[in-house]
């Protein structure tokens, strides 16, 4: 798999998330669809799954890569937890395929907010969702 073929960002975008979100009257139905959008992040392979590609500050294991390709940063990602691995998916429909400068200026806080997350999840949770966060705009201001 290249990193182009990554579902979010494209096919899976913040605002499906967003719509599909609002039909759930309950968390556990959310916890459930985030879980589901994590089966469909591409497996990464056991290969990079190396100190190289590991995020710190999560709970569980996270790896993260990019590639900048004519302009666009496009990641790969996974985890050892089905939520994370979800929860990822979330993030990916905001950064993935998206360029440098559309990273930095994208609102992952209202965005959030709008989703009604980071309050469900446990403080250890929500610290490897900036974590996953602040790699991702790293890499972005590096790369610009």
């Amino acid at each position: 798999m290249t990193l182009t073929e990554n579902p979010f960002g494209t096919s899976i975008s913040t605002e499906d998330i967003l719509d599909t979100l609002g039909f759930f009257d309950d968390w556990e139905e959310r916890y459930k669809y985030i879980i589901d959008l994590g089966k469909q992040l591409p497996v990464m392979a056991d290969s990079k799954k190396t100190e190289q590609y590991l995020l710190r500050g999560c709970q569980s294991q996270v790896w993260i890569d990019s590639e900048l390709n004519n302009g666009v940063l496009n990641f790969e990602a996974d985890s050892d937890a089905h939520i994370v691995r979800g929860l990822l998916g979330v993030v990916l429909a905001a950064y993935n395929h998206k360029t440098p400068a559309g990273i930095l200026a994208f609102d992952i806080d209202d965005y959030f907010a709008r989703i009604d997350l980071v309050k469900h999840l446990s403080p250890t949770r929500g610290n490897g969702l900036r974590a996953m966060v602040q790699r991702i705009q790293d890499t972005a201001r590096n790369a610009g």
